[in-house]
């Protein structure tokens, strides 16, 4: 009776472990938007193998990949049809996609781009820019680029796309760039992309670049680029829609996530707003910011979640940024739970960063800032906790800091001007700016 007494506890015990693993997997459903933009099984598998790809490193295998995309575009097998890299070291030019297609990288896949410049391709620059974001008119193509597309996974098995991007990032350095530098991977008016399971590395210039996209999903990756490469921001949703980034490691050299909806006249008069934007379980550290938003972001960023982050040895933590001339919104920005180490500035919210495409900008273009709650945020290590800097003639309203603990050098203390809204429990204490009462519905803890 005492062992069956004894079985019976470790049943109910056994029960009572499987259910707490089914709620806490039930809660992990709740808090991921991976199945959103699922990485869904494809009826055929081709290897790029099967097109004359040579993975020995040495041989360019561009047209390899233009002929297995063509082949999958014209093929129209229902359901799509999953392209796989083998392990070995694949190197190619730039090449799209299309749609109803997986790209897949086996453990051990190395996807890296060429180096010879002078043969990359161009396309026009993007409408809501008005020119490349680097130097005036075209703009170099993206190494993996999409345009129009539907249903497209890039995935693997922890396989690696190399940018090597050192000979675009000496080329700025040295002002030699004749246009403005490739990102790694972007997609233009397309939805239903996912994103998950490789390494990125070395990109010439952005990373992920989604513009115009809608149902975006990016997670599980690794996004690494040396400190010193410039500008290469880790995930730029940029005039898109639904974008969902989460439980991924990012450590570039310029911002590891920064939210854009196009700039200056140009993001105005095209008018395609950012929104929807999730941001999860994202760590990482940049000399830059570790979650942006702008500085171009003249069609407008609202309903931002930024939640369960980890930002350490970089220059801003959080980092709203935007100018005169810019036009637009920032409004309805949530940021929660955000652990901070070893940071120049923790919050930065400013009304003075960033330059213009041309001297078209209007002066009388001016943005506002509306509803930006930032709460439970930790930080040690923290040199300056926070400045928040409006705009003269468009302060930046119903700003609100709660739970906010950034611990650092002695004596440090806020910056604030031409701001409004509400401070509770926040160290240092905030400037007087934000002792306004507010509705408890906005600024609690």
């Amino acid at each position: 009776m005492a062992a069956l007494h004894g079985h019976g506890v470790a049943v109910t015990v056994l029960l009572v472990v499987a259910a707490l693993v089914l709620l806490m997997q039930c809660d992990a459903a709740e808090t991921t938007c991976a199945g959103e933009v699922p990485a869904r099984p494809r009826p055929e598998t081709v290897s790029i193998v099967d097109f004359g790809g040579v993975g020995d490193g040495r041989t360019v295998n561009t047209w390899a990949f233009h002929k297995a995309v063509y082949h999958i575009q014209h093929q129209r097998r229902r359901g799509g049809t999953t392209l796989l890299v083998p392990a070995g070291t694949w190197l190619t030019g730039s090449f799209n996609l299309t749609s109803h297609m997986t790209l897949f990288l086996a453990r051990g896949a190395v996807l890296k781009a060429t180096q010879d410049t002078r043969s990359w391709p161009l396309v026009e620059p993007l409408p809501s820019y008005g020119r490349g974001r680097e130097l005036p008119g075209a703009r170099y193509t993206s190494f993996i680029h999409g345009d129009g597309l539907r249903d497209v996974v890039i995935t693997g098995d922890k396989g690696i796309i190399d940018g090597q991007g050192d000979v675009w990032w000496n080329m700025w350095r040295q002002r030699t760039l004749q246009h403005t530098r490739p990102n790694l991977l972007e997609f233009m008016h397309s939805s239903g992309i996912h994103i998950s399971n490789i390494v990125l590395k070395n990109s010439p210039f952005w990373n992920i670049h989604p513009v115009y996209c809608d149902n975006v999903v990016i997670t599980n990756m690794m996004i690494i680029a040396p400190h010193d490469s410039p500008n290469t921001d880790g995930v730029d949703p940029d005039s898109s829609t639904n974008v969902c980034i989460e439980d991924s490691y990012i450590s570039t050299g310029d911002d590891l996530v920064a939210i854009k909806s196009g700039w200056d006249e140009y993001g105005i008069a095209y008018g395609r707003p950012s929104s929807g934007i999730t941001i999860r379980r994202v760590r990482g550290s940049s000399p830059f910011s570790g979650i942006a938003i702008g500085s171009e972001a003249s069609g407008g960023v609202s309903n931002v979640l930024v939640e369960d982050c980890n930002i350490f040895n970089s220059g801003y933590g959080i980092h709203i940024k935007t100018n005169v001339g810019r036009g637009g919104y920032i409004r309805n920005i949530t940021v929660n739970n955000v652990r901070m180490n070893n940071i120049r500035n923790g919050l930065r919210i400013a009304g003075d960063v960033g330059d213009h495409p041309d001297e078209h900008f209007s002066q009388l273009a001016l943005p506002t800032v509306d509803a930006v709650s930032i709460k439970n945020v930790w930080g040690v290590n923290v040199q300056q906790p926070g400045s928040l800097e409006g705009i003269r003639n468009s302060p930046f309203t119903r700003i609100c800091l709660s739970n906010v603990k950034l611990f650092g050098w002695r004596n440090a203390a806020w910056k604030c001007r031409d701001v409004h809204g509400a401070a509770l429990g926040v160290q240092p204490g905030p400037c007087a700016e934000l002792t306004t009462s507010l509705s408890s519905g906005f600024c609690s803890y």
